[in-house]
């Protein structure tokens, strides 16, 4: 639920008006009563976090509704000059808006089988989120280039349309330095958002970012295989490996 109203908001602050093929909550319904749906059911979730009685579990969940709008509010920032900067709060970003939830989760799930499982287990159990959420959202930002309105259920190009650094356009700009001036500005002017896809077409920028994503994927990996062979670890691993090759 936290993610859903999430995802009504965001839609409505991007101004994008399909959402996996279908139209937006804020399209479709209208603006006000989009972000009062949205809000509608963040508190609900939140109103069902709270009868689980876990102050822990109630901190940990929290602590994702703070992250999402934190990640938010850094979306809307200006790009920094400085290329270290603007690839960190990238990664930041990231985590925050996608992984979070993810990481925070499976900690949850974790804590809530105490004593079952030791300290060390539940932090694997966030470690395999963090990463695993990264990796999706590493292959959501190579997906806006390689994939067609029809399969991605947005349209292509969604992300510069938007004036957004992610991580296959960051990568391009280390070969072409034109894309530095493209980013400061936001892709603002006439031409900018073709300009920039033909730069990242021309470089390895989505190649390396499937590296990083497959780099996450295999620390996520590796904190499964903290835990015993079982049903649940396969299952687990399978989602991992769904998320890395996904199309859509």
């Amino acid at each position: 639920m936290i993610h859903t109203a999430s995802l009504i908001h965001d839609d409505l602050i991007d101004s994008a008006s399909v959402r996996r093929g279908k139209t937006s909550a804020y399209k479709a319904f209208g603006h006000r009563e989009a972000i009062l749906g949205g809000d509608f059911i963040l508190t609900h979730s939140s109103r069902l976090l709270a009868q689980i009685g876990d102050t822990g579990v109630i901190a940990v969940l929290s602590q994702v509704i703070e992250d999402l709008i934190h990640g938010e509010m850094m979306q809307l920032a200006p790009n920094s000059d400085d290329d270290d900067r603007r690839f960190q709060t990238y990664l930041t970003k990231t985590y925050r808006k996608t992984a979070s939830l993810i990481a925070n989760s499976c900690k949850a799930v974790a804590m809530l089988t105490v004593p079952t499982l030791s300290q060390r287990h539940i932090d694997n159990m966030y470690e395999f989120g963090k990463h695993l959420g990264m990796a999706f959202q590493l292959i959501d930002d190579v997906l806006d280039f390689v994939t067609d309105e029809a399969n991605l259920g947005k349209p292509s190009g969604a992300d510069l349309q938007m004036g957004l650094a992610t991580g296959p356009v960051l990568f391009a700009a280390q070969r072409y330095p034109e894309l530095n001036a493209i980013l400061l500005r936001q892709f603002s002017l006439d031409g900018d958002t073709e300009r920039a896809l033909e730069l990242v077409k021309q470089s390895d920028g989505v190649g390396q970012t499937r590296m990083l994503a497959e780099f996450h994927f295999q620390a996520a990996q590796r904190c499964l295989f903290q835990f015993r062979d079982s049903l649940s670890r396969k299952a687990l691993l399978h989602v991992a490996a769904n998320f890395l090759q996904r199309d859509r």
